[in-house]
C-alpha cells in the first residue's frame, strides 16, 4: 500500500503483543480508522542497541516473524522501514569477513580505517574536537583482525555499530540491494537512520557535510524513484538543516514540536508555538514521540535559550517520574540532546493536557506519527528501566495484548483515538492545504484550510482545555 495522508504509527514489532501476527491483529482490532501507516522500528536480526544493529537486512528476525506478517500489515496500512545508513553491525557478515581477511576481503574499504581516512592516519587533536560526536573520544574502535593486527575504525554510537564508508563501491552496492530489496516488500518510505553522520571528510564535523550529504539523499532517492518510494532523512539537529532539506524537495522530521508543544503547556505563553506552525514545511512527518528522548537540540532558536532551560526544568519538575539521573552514564545514558521519558509522563500523566498536545499535533502541517507508548497515553515505566539501566527504556513498554485490551478502555486513549480518526478523515487536513496560528495570552487558535473545507482548534494553553470544530 502507498503512502497516504492519515497518522503513522511507530513501534517496534514486538511492542504491541510479542510480534508482527500480534500487531497486524491489535491495528484491526483497535486501531482500524485511526493507524493509516506503521514505522517499523527494525525488525531485522541484530546484535545491539533494539534492532538500530542490524546484521543483514534480507530476513525478518524469526523471533518476530516473517516478510509474509510485513507484507500483510501492509495490504491495509502504508508502511515505513528504517535503513541504518550510516553503520552495520559488527556482528554482520560484512565485519567478520573483513575481519578474517582483512586487505584481502571484499569489505576492505566497506569501512572507514582510520590509517585511509586521517592523512598520517591518526587524527590530530584539532580534527577531534572539530568532529560533531557524541562521546569525549574520537568515534572509533578497535578491528582485531585474524592474522593478529589491529587497527581503528570509525565507530560513532555503540561498539557492536560500525560507520560504513559510503564512498566505497561495495557499500554503493550493498545500499542499492537493500533499498530495493525494502521497496519489492511493501515499503512506501525508507528512514535513513542516522543519516547526517554519513557523509564524513578529514577537518571538517563529520556532520552534514556538504555537498556529500545532498548527494547521498538524491542517490538513494533515485534508487527509489522507480518504485515510488520516498526517503526519510532522520537528523536530529538545528530546524534550518531540516529546512534546507525541505527546500530540496524532501520530506523532513518535525522534531521541534515537542517541545516548544511542552513549553506552551507549561507556560501558558503560545506565540513561539505558533510561529512554528506558521513556518514549518508543508512536508513533513510531525512528532511529539519517538523511539529515543525529546530533542532540545532541535528547538535551539525557536525558543530563547532561558525558555528551554525553563522547559527542561519543568520536565523534571512537573514530569511524572521524569529525573535528570536517568539522563547519566549510571543507566548508560550520555545523550546530553534529549531527556528521556515518555509524552504522557512529561505533562505529569495529566489527560487534559496530553490530548490538548495531540490535537496542536495532529493541526500542524505535515503527516503526524504516533509512538505506539503516546498511542496508549503510557506512563514512564520505572521497572522496565530500572531492571535494564537503559535510560531510553523509560519510554519503551512492552504491552501484552490483555493489557492493551485494558487500555484502550480508557477515556484519555478513546478520545485520542477520536481525534486520531478525525484527523485521518476530514479533508481540511491535506497536505497541500493551509494553516494559520496565532496565539494571544493562553489563548491559541489553529485553523486548517482546504478549499471550502475547514477545522479549528481553539485552545486554552494554561486550563488545558480546548474545543475542535470542523465544516
Amino acid at each position: 500500500m502507498r503512502f497516504e495522508n492519515k497518522i503513522m504509527l511507530i513501534t517496534y514489532a514486538d511492542s504491541l503483543g510479542k510480534n508482527l501476527r500480534d500487531l497486524d491483529q491489535v491495528l484491526a482490532r483497535h486501531f482500524d480508522k485511526a493507524v493509516g501507516g506503521v514505522h517499523i522500528l527494525p525488525f531485522f536480526p541484530s546484535s545491539a542497541d533494539r534492532g538500530f544493529a542490524p546484521m543483514r537486512y534480507d530476513i525478518v528476525d524469526p523471533a518476530l516473524g516473517s516478510w509474509d506478517d510485513v507484507r500483510r500489515i501492509g495490504k491495509r496500512r502504508y508502511l515505513m522501514f528504517d535503513f541504518m545508513i550510516n553503520h552495520i553491525s559488527r556482528q554482520s557478515p560484512y565485519f567478520q569477513d573483513f575481519l578474517a581477511k582483512k586487505d584481502e576481503s571484499e569489505f576492505a574499504d566497506f569501512f572507514i580505517r582510520y590509517k585511509d581516512f586521517w592523512p598520517g592516519g591518526a587524527p590530530t587533536q584539532e580534527q577531534v574536537d572539530a568532529i560533531y560526536k557524541r562521546k569525549p573520544k574520537a568515534p572509533s574502535v578497535v578491528a582485531e583482525f585474524a592474522d593478529g593486527s589491529r587497527e581503528d575504525v570509525w565507530c560513532t554510537f555503540g561498539e557492536e555499530q560500525i560507520d560504513i564508508n559510503i564512498r566505497s563501491d561495495r557499500a554503493q552496492r550493498f545500499f542499492r540491494e537493500t533499498l530495493t530489496h525494502m521497496a519489492e516488500n511493501n515499503a512506501s518510505i525508507i528512514r535513513l537512520d542516522a543519516f547526517a553522520y554519513a557523509a564524513k571528510r578529514a577537518g571538517s564535523s563529520c556532520f552534514f557535510v556538504e555537498p556529500d550529504t545532498t548527494e547521498l539523499l538524491r542517490d538513494m532517492q533515485e534508487v527509489l524513484d522507480p518504485y515510488d518510494v520516498m526517503v526519510l532523512p532522520e537528523i536530529h539537529e538545528h530546524y534550518t538543516i531540516q529546512m534546507q532539506v525541505a527546500d530540496k524537495g524532501y520530506w523532513v522530521y518535525d522534531f521541534a514540536l515537542p517541545v516548544l508543544t511542552l513549553h506552551a503547556l507549561y507556560s501558558g505563553e503560545g506565540s513561539y508555538l505558533a510561529n512554528w506552525l506558521i513556518m514549518s514545511p508543508k512536508h513533513q512527518f510531525t512528532t511529539l514521540d519517538t523511539h529515543d528522548g525529546l530533542g532540545i537540540v532541535d528547538v535551539k532558536d525557536l525558543l530563547p535559550d532561558e525558555a528551554v532551560d525553563y522547559t527542561k526544568d519543568k520536565m523534571f519538575s512537573e514530569g511524572a517520574n521524569v529525573k535528570k539521573v536517568y539522563n547519566t552514564e549510571a543507566y548508560n545514558n550520555l545523550d546530553i540532546y534529549q531527556v528521556n521519558t515518555t509524552y504522557y509522563s512529561a505533562l505529569g500523566n495529566d489527560d487534559d493536557a496530553y490530548l490538548l498536545a495531540r490535537a496542536v499535533q495532529f493541526f500542524a502541517r505535515g503527516v503526524p506519527m504516533v509512538y505506539y507508548v503516546g498511542l496508549l497515553a503510557g506512563s514512564n515505566d520505572i521497572e522496565l528501566l530500572e531492571s535494564t539501566k537503559e535510560g531510553r527504556n523509560i519510554n519503551r513498554h512492552y504491552y501484552s495484548v490483555d493489557e492493551i485490551d485494558r487500555e484502550v478502555e480508557r477515556p484519555v486513549v478513546r478520545d485520542l483515538v477520536e481525534l486520531m480518526e478525525l484527523r485521518n478523515s476530514h479533508p481540511a487536513f491535506d497536505v497541500e492545504g493551509e494553516l494559520e496560528a496565532d496565539a494571544q495570552g493562553s489563548r491559541l487558535r489553529i485553523r486548517r484550510t482546504a478549499g471550502e473545507a475547514w477545522a479549528q482548534l481553539d485552545a486554552d494553553l494554561s486550563s488545558h482545555s480546548f474545543e475542535v470544530t470542523h465544516s
